[in-house]
C-alpha cells in the first residue's frame, strides 16, 4: 500500500476484513467505494463511474452515492444478495488533525436487514446456521433478527431435511463453517438462500450465554452460537430484543416437503411466485403485521397434537358465534402496530420519535381487546384476555414524554413534551421568548424607519440580521444600524440588542436539541427493560389474530369444523377447494364427496384432461391441512384422520438450475414420496409416468401403485390418463375407482366436474384438443390414429399367482428361453395352467408391456 495515498491505505485496510461486501466508505456527504467494489457498484446500481488521483501511477476507479439517498441503493444490492459494509467517520472532520479515523459500524446483508422494503410487513425475514457434527447430524438453528424470534433443532445426516427447512422457512441468509461441503453450499443456492456467510467461533460467550439457558445438549448450543457470533460481529450493537433460543423438532408438526409446498401452492402459487392464488392469499384476514407473520408459520407448519388442533378450533367456534365482538377485535387490531418489530428498533437503537408513537397507540389498543374478550364470557377465551400485557409502564412514560406527532428525523427537536423535563422548559422558554422579541423587533422598527419592507431574517452562516432594500436605504441615519452583511439588492444590519438575543436564542435552542436528543436515549433504555413483555404482547396479540381470521373467513366461506378419526377414515361430504372456490366468485363451484378408510386406502382417478382431477386432489390435501392449522374446512361435514406427512405429484416443472427434465422431477418426487411415507400419511399422485414412453410410463404408474398398496398404507389419490390401469381394482383389494364424469354432446365434450364411482369409460384427449380448437384436420387424424392403436389392446398384467414358492435358486429366464418345469415339487392343476399358457404365447404377438409384465410375474411366483 505504501503507492497509495493515507486515504486509500486507510481504505484498503478497513476492506480487508470486508472482501465479501461492498464497502461504503464515508467521505463528507458520500459514501464512496474504490477499485472492484467501484466497477461493480457501477454496474448493478446503474451510476457513474468516475476515477480520481490515489497515490499510485493510475487513477482508482471511483464511484459513490449520497449519504441521505443511501438506504435506497443498499436496497438494491442487498435484494441481490450482497453485502454492505458501512464505515462511518468516527470524528469531526474540523476538530481533527490529519486523517479522520473511521470504522465499520454494520454489515448490512440479506438476513439482518432491520428496516426499509427489503422487510415485508407479513413475512419473517430469517438467517439460519448450520452445523454439521461427527455423527453426521446437522444443527439448524434460525432467527429473524428484525423480531428477536430464535429457535434450534437437530436434523438427520439426510441434507434433504436442511434444504426443506431453509425453503419452509424462506431463509435469506445461511451462516456455516467455512470448511462446509462446498457441494451443499450449491445446493442451499439453488434453494433460493441469497448470502452464504462464514463463521468458525461457536463457542459460548457470556454476552450471549443467557441466550443458550433453554438448551440441554452442545451441538445446539454450538449451531446457536455460530449464529450469534456471527450476528453480534456484523451488527456491532445492542441485540437485547433477541429471545431465549428454543427447541423444536419438526416430527412435532405435519411434514410437508419442498416439492408438496410448492405444488400445493401453499403460501405463493407455482407461476407467478407470488401470494395471490394461494392458501395465504385465501386465509388471510389478519389485521395485524405479527399475525400475518404468524398465520404463514402455522401454514407452514400444521399441527399433529390433535388436543392443541381442538384448542384453536374451540377460540374459532367461539368467535364465530360471537359476530359484533368479532368486529370490534377486528376494528381494534387495526390500529395496532408491528410490536414485535418495534420492540427489536428499540434494541437495536434504530427507532425514532414516530415509532414510539406507533408502540404506545397499540399498547393502548389491549385494555379494548381484554374487555372485548371478557365479554364473550367463555373460559377459554378469558385465558387469551389475560394473557394480553398492557405493558401501562411503557403507555404511561411515552404519553408523558413524546409529543402525538414528533417530526421523523431525532435532530429537529420538538420531540418531548412540554412539562416533561423542567431544564428543557427553561431552554424552549428563553428560545420561545426570544422568538417572540425579534417578531416584536421587527414590528417597532418598521414603524421607527417607515421602511414596511424591513425584516428581521435569520441564516446559519450570518444568524440574525436587520434587512433593507437599497431603494430604502435613504431613510436610515447615519449609525442607526451596525452593517453585517451586502446583498445585490440589500444591506442587512445588525444592532447590540439583536446580537444579545442571538447569543441568547441560539444557546437556547443548541442546548435545547442537545438535552431532548439525551432525554430521548434515556426514554428508549427504559423501553428496553420492558422488551420481553413486549414480546410476549405481541405473541398473544399475533395468535388473536389469527384466530379471529379463521373465524371470519370460517363464516364468511361456509366452512364447517372438522372432526378426528382415529380409525383412519375420510369423510369429505360436499368438499370444494377453497382457492379456487373464491377465484370462481360468483360461478358456481362444483363440490365433490370424498370417501376413504382401511379398505378403501388408495382412490385411482381417471377422467379427461381439463375436467378437474387435479383440483379435486388438491382439495382434499387443502382441507386436511386447513383441519390441522385449526381452522375449519370447505364442506358440508368433515372427518379426517390427522396426517403425519403429505406428499404431492402434481404439476409438470422442470428444475432447470439443478439441470432436471421434467420427468427426473416427476421421478424425484415419487421417490421421495415412497421413501418417507408412512400409513398415516397421504399421497398425491398426478399423471405419474408421462413424461416417458407408454409402456415405460404405465409400467412404472402401475408398479407405485403396487407398492404403496403393499408396503406402505397410506392414503393415496391417484389420478392418471391410462384408464387401462381401472382394472386394479379387481387385484388391489384396498384400492377403487372413482372418475371425473364428462358426457358428449352434439359432438362436443362437456365437463360436469362432478366425481363418481367406478372407472371412466375411455380416455378424452381428443376432445380436450377439439375444445381447445386445434385444426380440423389435425382431430380427424387423430382420430384415425386412435381407432388403430386401440386394436392393439394394451392391459397390464392383472392374473395372481397363487404358484408356491420353490425353494432352490432358480435359473435366470430370458425373453426367449421356455420357462422351466420345477425341480423338486409337483405342480397344481392351476399352476400348471399358468406355464401352460405361457408356452401357448407368441412374444411377437402381443405387446412389449404384456410380454415384460407376464415373464416378470413368472420369475417372481415361480422362481424358475
Amino acid at each position: 500500500m505504501a503507492g497509495y495515498t493515507p486515504m486509500i491505505q486507510q481504505y484498503l485496510t478497513v476492506k480487508a476484513d470486508y472482501q465479501d461486501a461492498f464497502l461504503f466508505f464515508r467521505l463528507g456527504d458520500f459514501y464512496e467505494m474504490f477499485f472492484d467494489d467501484a466497477i461493480k457498484a457501477s454496474q448493478e446500481l446503474e451510476i457513474t463511474l468516475t476515477s480520481r488521483e490515489g497515490g499510485s501511477e493510475d487513477r482508482i476507479p471511483m464511484c459513490g452515492v449520497p449519504y441521505h439517498s443511501a438506504p435506497n441503493y443498499i436496497e438494491q444490492l442487498i435484494s441481490k444478495g450482497y453485502k454492505v459494509a458501512i464505515c462511518e467517520q468516527m470524528e469531526d472532520a474540523k476538530q481533527t488533525k490529519g486523517m479522520v479515523r473511521r470504522e465499520v459500524v454494520q454489515l448490512i446483508t440479506p438476513g439482518t436487514v432491520m428496516e426499509g422494503k427489503s422487510l415485508t410487513d407479513k413475512e419473517n425475514n430469517y438467517i439460519a446456521s448450520i452445523s454439521y457434527f461427527d455423527d453426521q447430524t446437522y444443527g439448524f438453528a434460525y432467527t429473524d433478527l428484525s423480531t428477536g424470534e430464535s429457535k434450534v433443532t437437530q436434523l438427520s445426516a439426510n441434507f434433504d431435511e436442511v434444504l426443506n427447512e431453509l425453503a419452509v422457512l424462506s431463509t435469506k441468509e445461511v451462516v456455516v463453517a467455512s470448511s462446509f461441503d462446498a457441494e451443499l453450499q450449491k445446493k442451499m443456492r439453488e434453494r433460493d438462500v441469497l448470502a452464504i456467510s462464514f463463521e468458525d467461533n461457536s463457542s459460548i460467550e457470556m454476552q450471549f450465554s443467557n441466550l443458550l439457558d433453554n438448551l440441554n445438549q452442545d451441538k445446539l448450543k454450538q449451531t446457536a452460537a455460530r449464529l450469534f457470533h456471527y450476528l453480534y460481529r456484523s451488527q456491532k450493537r445492542s441485540l437485547d430484543h433477541l429471545q431465549p433460543v428454543t427447541t423444536y423438532q419438526i416430527h412435532q408438526f405435519m411434514k410437508i416437503d419442498y416439492y408438496s409446498k410448492r405444488n400445493l401452492e401453499l403460501t405463493e402459487t407455482i407461476r407467478s411466485k407470488g401470494k395471490k392464488g394461494s392458501l395465504l392469499w385465501l386465509l388471510d384476514e389478519t389485521m395485524t403485521a405479527m399475525g400475518g407473520r404468524m398465520l404463514k408459520t402455522w401454514i407452514d407448519r400444521p399441527l399433529l397434537s390433535q388436543e392443541e388442533i381442538e384448542h384453536r378450533q374451540t377460540i374459532v367456534e367461539v368467535l364465530m358465534n360471537k359476530y359484533f365482538e368479532r368486529q370490534e377485535l377486528r376494528e381494534k387490531l387495526t390500529e395496532v402496530y408491528d410490536l414485535e418489530r418495534l420492540a427489536g428498533r428499540v434494541a437495536f437503537g434504530n427507532v425514532n420519535a414516530r415509532d414510539l408513537v406507533q408502540l404506545k397507540r397499540s399498547l393502548m389498543q389491549i385494555p379494548y381487546l381484554k374487555q372485548i374478550l371478557h365479554g364473550m364470557e367463555h373460559e377459554v377465551v378469558k385465558q387469551i384476555a389475560d394473557s394480553l400485557d398492557p405493558c401501562e409502564e411503557v403507555t404511561d412514560l411515552l404519553e408523558q414524554a413524546i409529543v402525538d406527532n414528533p417530526p421523523l428525523s431525532l435532530k429537529e427537536g420538538n420531540i418531548i413534551r412540554d412539562g416533561y423535563n423542567d431544564q428543557l422548559d427553561q431552554y424552549r422558554y428563553a428560545s420561545r421568548n426570544g422568538k417572540t422579541w425579534i417578531a416584536q423587533l421587527e414590528r417597532e422598527e418598521r414603524e421607527k424607519t417607515g421602511i414596511k419592507s424591513l425584516k428581521v431574517g435569520f441564516n446559519r452562516v450570518f444568524g440574525y440580521y436587520i434587512e433593507v432594500t437599497r431603494a430604502n436605504l435613504h431613510l436610515l441615519t447615519e449609525g442607526q444600524y451596525e452593517r453585517k452583511q451586502t446583498l445585490t439588492n440589500a444591506e442587512r444590519f445588525i444592532t447590540p440588542d439583536l446580537k444579545e438575543k442571538e447569543v441568547l436564542i441560539l444557546e437556547a435552542e443548541d442546548k435545547c436539541g442537545e438535552l431532548e436528543y439525551e432525554l430521548f436515549t434515556e426514554i428508549r433504555e427504559i423501553v428496553k427493560e420492558h422488551i420481553p413483555r413486549l414480546q410476549a404482547a405481541a405473541k398473544a396479540v399475533s395468535e388473536l389474530d389469527v384466530l379471529q381470521c379463521f373465524a371470519q373467513v370460517s363464516e364468511e366461506r361456509r366452512y364447517v369444523k372438522p372432526t378426528f378419526s382415529t380409525e383412519g377414515k375420510v369423510v369429505l361430504k360436499e368438499g370444494r377447494h377453497p382457492v379456487v372456490e373464491k377465484v370462481l366468485n360468483a360461478q358456481e363451484y362444483v363440490a365433490n364427496d370424498c370417501f376413504m378408510d382401511t379398505d378403501r386406502e388408495i382412490l385411482l382417478i381417471t377422467g379427461p384432461n381439463m375436467s378437474g382431477k387435479s383440483t379435486y386432489m388438491r382439495q382434499v390435501a387443502l382441507t386436511a391441512i386447513l383441519a390441522q392449522i385449526g381452522c375449519y374446512v370447505p364442506a358440508d361435514e368433515a372427518v379426517l384422520p390427522i396426517f403425519d406427512q403429505v406428499f404431492t405429484r402434481i404439476g409438470a416443472a422442470d428444475d432447470l438450475i439443478s439441470g432436471q427434465s421434467t420427468f427426473m422431477v416427476e421421478m424425484l418426487e415419487a421417490r421421495n414420496a415412497l421413501a418417507n411415507a408412512t400409513q398415516n400419511s397421504l399421497i398425491l399422485f398426478d399423471e405419474i409416468g408421462r413424461g416417458t414412453s407408454t409402456y415405460d410410463g404405465m409400467a412404472l404408474a402401475q408398479a407405485i401403485i403396487e407398492y404403496i398398496h403393499k408396503h406402505i398404507g397410506a392414503k393415496t389419490l391417484f389420478s392418471t390418463h391410462y384408464h387401462e390401469l381401472t382394472v386394479l381394482d379387481s387385484e388391489l383389494e384396498k384400492l377403487k375407482n372413482i372418475h371425473v364424469s364428462a358426457i358428449e354432446h352434439n359432438g362436443k365434450l362437456v365437463f360436469l366436474h362432478k366425481i363418481k364411482e367406478g372407472p371412466t369409460d375411455k380416455s378424452y384427449g381428443i376432445h380436450v384438443a377439439q375444445l381447445a380448437e386445434l385444426p380440423k384436420e389435425l382431430i380427424n387424424r387423430a382420430n384415425e390414429l386412435l381407432s388403430a392403436l386401440e386394436k392393439t389392446d394394451i392391459q397390464p398384467v392383472t392374473v395372481k399367482s397363487t404358484v408356491k414358492e420353490i425353494e432352490e435358486q432358480p435359473a435366470q429366464l430370458s425373453f426367449f428361453d421356455e420357462p422351466k418345469e420345477p425341480k423338486k415339487q409337483e405342480l397344481s392343476s392351476k399352476e400348471k395352467k399358468v406355464l401352460d399358457k405361457m408356452k401357448e404365447i407368441d412374444l411377437l404377438d402381443i405387446t412389449p408391456l404384456q410380454a415384460i409384465n407376464l415373464l416378470y410375474e413368472l420369475q417372481k411366483k415361480l422362481k424358475s
